[in-house]
């Protein structure tokens, strides 16, 4: 069992980006990081789940499912801080897991992990879907039903979630500074598009609509919390590509403390007003907040929110197939999967086939599932690493007291209990069915990792 829990040290991490087959490019300033935190976030979960979750769930009281998301999410950024600092390195929480609590449970976060990115950017796809094709009924093209729905649906495979993906792979292919440029550029209209809605929409709020606030009680603001949740996953991409950051002691900490108190906000006010808007019972739809202003007669205003929103869902599939592409080149480099998958292309620096592994997975993912599975799965992937994380810093204060930390978590054990605690409350409010669906994912996973990553893996002195 103890060959099971070996762990790498910090210095080996750091150690390993040094290696010329694997290594990345470092070319991302503290603004592209910033602007990579709110494209990696703000996506579907604030343009399409917010409807949805009041509609069936939370009602009005959604307004307080996305604060107890938020909350749940600042604290666990403070771990991630406070690892990102000491271990700049790719692999987010698969590699705060391999220093702190050992190798089979860095395998089983990395295998989470790479469900958890792949999924967002699929759920996104979909979402971005459902915008192009509400655009492209505006202005008089009307794609088939089995074109733009999931099997589930009546459809036969959703056509512009796979364009969609097939755009982000180009992106992503073509090096590391362009990602960042697309990002900069998608995050900004997607930014705008929210500052649109809010400030058009604050004119046409009804506050009867706010009322009953919690039509379905307690346990409906939780579940909705449990499933907006998805609004804040994939901030922990910023983590995954620290090799590729200039000076990153000094920028992540800014980029994601500062970066998810804003999103908590927006996510809270766009909640209200969204509410404050359309009745609740009638939000259930693929685009509210274009729905919402097309309600009240403003028809050019859900126009712009549209375009500016099919581009800004770009950003957020970009960022988080970039992020799982990592986690994929991070567990490939340490020999935990074929080293083929970790090598990256000399001219753009980035890992080829990893990228193509996961682009083929979203593609299949995202053009036959609906939203409502994929956005479930990758929430419960998303809080099982974010628990994990927290557990790890927790670990590292006292297994390495002395290693030198740039940023510490203050009040360790009360973030530590909202991190943990919170993270754990939020995975059980999930549907039975989702859980039981990740636990066959995990079992899959630890198949694989005892048939090849356990007799492969770097740390193991004959595989150095």
């Amino acid at each position: 069992m103890a060959k099971f829990l070996r762990t790498k040290s910090i210095e080996q991490a750091n150690k390993i980006t040094e290696v010329e087959r694997f290594k990345l490019k470092r070319e991302l300033g503290s603004w592209q990081l910033m602007l990579y935190v709110l494209g990696a976030t703000i996506g579907a979960g604030i343009f399409v789940l917010p409807g949805t979750t009041a509609a069936l769930h939370a009602g009005p009281g959604v307004i307080v499912s996305f604060l107890i998301g938020g909350i749940v999410t600042i604290a666990v950024g403070l771990a991630y801080v406070e690892f990102a600092a000491m271990a700049p390195v790719a692999g987010s929480a698969y590699t705060y897991s391999y220093i702190a609590l050992g190798e089979i449970i860095a395998w089983m976060i990395g295998w989470d992990l790479l469900l958890e990115f792949t999924v967002i950017a699929s759920t996104v796809a979909v979402g971005w879907s459902g915008y192009v094709d509400s655009f492209l009924q505006s202005i008089g093209i009307h794609l088939p039903g089995a074109l733009t729905k999931d099997i589930a649906h009546g459809g036969i495979v959703n056509l512009p979630a796979v364009i969609g993906w097939l755009i982000v792979a180009w992106i992503a292919l073509s090096g590391i500074k362009n990602v960042g440029r697309s990002n900069t550029l998608f995050t900004i209209a997607k930014v705008g598009a929210i500052i649109l809605f809010l400030v058009i929409g604050t004119f046409h709020v009804n506050p009867v609509n706010w009322t009953p606030f919690t039509p379905f009680g307690w346990s409906g603001v939780m579940a909705g919390a449990a499933l907006v949740f998805f609004a804040f996953t994939g901030f922990d991409g910023v983590t995954t590509v620290l090799e590729e950051v200039k000076n990153p002691q000094k920028t992540i900490p800014k980029a994601l403390i500062g970066g998810l108190s804003v999103l908590t906000l927006i996510y809270a006010l766009v909640a209200a007003i969204l509410t404050g808007i359309v009745p609740f019972p009638d939000l259930d739809v693929p685009n509210p907040t274009v729905f919402a202003l097309q309600s009240v007669g403003i028809q050019w205003g859900g126009a712009i929110v549209a375009v500016a929103v099919i581009f800004g869902l770009l950003a957020t599939m970009i960022a988080n197939t970039t992020s799982a592409t990592r986690v994929l080149f991070a567990m490939s480099r340490d020999g935990l999967l074929p080293e083929r998958i970790a090598q990256t292309n000399k001219k753009t620096g980035v890992p080829v086939l990893s990228i193509f592994i996961v682009v083929l997975t979203g593609i299949l993912l995202s053009g036959f599932l609906s939203i409502g599975e994929l956005a479930e799965f990758a929430n419960i992937g998303g809080l099982t690493a974010f628990a994990l994380t927290t557990i790890s810093v927790i670990v590292l204060r006292y297994t390495r007291p002395d290693q030198p930390r740039a940023f510490k978590v203050p009040a360790i054990w009360l973030v530590g209990i909202i991190g943990v605690g919170g993270s754990l409350a939020l995975i059980f409010s999930l549907p039975i069915f989702t859980i039981l669906r990740f636990l066959i994912w995990l079992a899959i996973g630890l198949v694989i990792y005892i048939a090849y990553g356990y007799k492969h893996a770097k740390v193991n002195s004959k595989n150095q």
